[in-house]
């Protein structure tokens, strides 16, 4: 069933655990996602991110995403990931999505917050969710830059101001591949969480240690985005069975092998997300 970013982050806060946010850009990045959480009855989250629509269309991909949430068995937001763009903000929202994120990261305070407020008042006429970001995941050689980090009180006034759901901020965290081990301000989280009074998101979740995680989570973060090792391991996985594999292979083989490792990955995500595994 379809909910909004706002109702499953409220499942989140009441357990004290975080829901993983998984981007998807194939249809089996959504069996993979949604067999995980439907496995272990966790609620998730499914996101389209528009940098993506190089490999598909968002009016192709996010209708199925919609669809496919309305009949899962769990809860499921579906979430418009990193748009600046108002146009794509109501294509999403007319599709179905549940939720979107206005970014407006790399703008003044003063524009983003303005932006912000927009996306949420656009989002209110479809009873969706809104998140935003202060403070930016840049790196520097794949670590994060330290002067881009989220300050609690402009997050206070930026939240105020706005009327968002969740706010994604920056502390120690970036996107893609990490080529460093990530070092991350846990004290800057609860500052934040406690000044703020709504959920916090990490973006840049993949490679990031499980306990690392759970320190996240245990100082206020109830979203974690995750994709990029995802997508890795499903690469590899389906690299390495095409080199063992003699005779033909066949496209369907293909996107078995990487729904089957990536359902594997976004199921351990979701035990350390949500506090059920020991590991």
């Amino acid at each position: 069933m379809i909910v909004t970013l706002k109702t499953i982050l409220g499942l989140a806060d009441a357990k004290k655990i975080a829901i993983g946010a998984f981007n998807v850009a194939e249809l089996e990045g959504i069996q993979s996602v949604l067999g995980a959480a439907e496995e272990l009855g966790q609620p998730v989250i499914i996101q389209f991110v528009p940098i993506h629509e190089e490999y598909i269309k968002m009016e192709t991909l996010g209708p199925i995403m919609v669809m496919m949430a309305d009949k899962a068995a769990v809860p499921v937001c579906v979430h418009l990931d990193h748009c600046s763009d108002f146009d794509t903000i109501k294509r999403a929202l007319d599709m179905g999505f549940s939720s979107v994120m206005y970014d407006g990261s790399m703008l003044s305070f003063e524009e983003n917050a303005a932006n912000t407020k927009a996306a949420v008042e656009i989002a209110s006429g479809y009873g969706a969710s809104v998140e935003a970001e202060i403070g930016a995941m840049d790196s520097e050689d794949g670590a994060a830059a330290d002067n881009c980090y989220t300050e609690p009180d402009e997050a206070e006034k930026f939240v105020k101001l706005t009327g968002i759901d969740a706010l994604a901020c920056s502390f120690g965290t970036v996107h893609g591949l990490y080529k460093a081990e990530p070092k991350l301000d846990f004290p800057r989280i609860k500052e934040i969480r406690d000044k703020i009074g709504i959920p916090i998101v990490m973006h840049g979740g993949s490679g990031v240690s499980d306990e690392d995680f759970k320190k996240c989570i245990a100082n206020g973060v109830r979203k974690i985005n995750y994709y990029t090792y995802r997508a890795k391991k499903g690469g590899e996985y389906v690299k390495k069975k095409c080199m063992e594999t003699e005779g033909p292979v066949f496209f369907h083989d293909i996107t078995c092998w990487a729904r089957e490792v990536m359902t594997e990955d976004v199921g351990h995500a979701m035990e350390v997300f949500s506090g059920i595994s020991g590991k």
